[in-house]
């Protein structure tokens, strides 16, 4: 009875070891928006310092993981300016929604072991919606679901029970996920976020 229930719990260790599910935020690096003046109508972005979400990571021989994440964040942008003689204000605000899948490698330390990751990401704006005096115009002429090349690294520390890893991550798409059709605000296709992940 005892081996057996050795190879069993041997069988559940091996099976459960290799994969890790936790929590993942931080703060962005770069701005998400970049709006501008043109004197006549302005417009303003404010970016929203959190980025949250959670990571499932497959743990592979020799090192290697397969991770993907979900991360969400926050956006707004205001207008306001002279249109047509009459002085007008918009406000627009969404979420977003980033899809990174990576592939990782580890170092081969004791308890703090450094990684670097690299793979690809999907990015998705959902629930737009734009107030305002005259708020068609801050309307949006450009929205994408676009696809970037994500590069990274840190350190994942084996703290008891659980997984800790500060990263750096850095992120360029492929194309601009929103324009409006004053020309004064568009995303940035350059992204920087410190991210900091918890699994179990």
């Amino acid at each position: 009875m005892r081996p057996v229930l050795l190879l069993l719990l041997g069988s559940i260790s091996v099976f459960a070891q290799p994969f890790s599910a936790g929590i993942k935020a931080g703060v962005p690096l770069t701005d998400f928006l970049t709006a501008t003046e043109n004197g006549t109508f302005n417009i303003t972005s404010t970016t929203q310092r959190y980025i949250i979400g959670g990571e499932a990571e497959l743990r592979l021989p020799l090192g290697l993981g397969v991770e993907f994440d979900v991360l969400y964040r926050r956006l707004s942008y205001n207008g306001s300016g002279n249109l047509l003689e009459t002085f007008t204000t918009a406000s627009s605000s969404g979420s977003n929604w980033e899809f990174p899948l990576l592939l990782k490698y580890r170092f081969h330390f004791p308890v703090a072991r450094p990684f670097v990751d690299a793979g690809v990401a999907w990015d998705d704006l959902t629930g737009l919606k734009t107030a305002g005096s005259y708020s068609s115009a801050i309307a949006l002429v450009n929205r994408n679901t676009t696809s970037g090349i994500v590069f990274g690294g840190g350190v994942d520390i084996h703290a008891i029970v659980m997984h800790i890893s500060p990263e750096i991550r850095y992120t360029r798409w492929t194309s601009a996920q929103l324009s409006e059709s004053v020309g004064l605000l568009h995303s940035n296709l350059n992204q920087a976020e410190f991210l900091v992940g918890f699994t179990f």
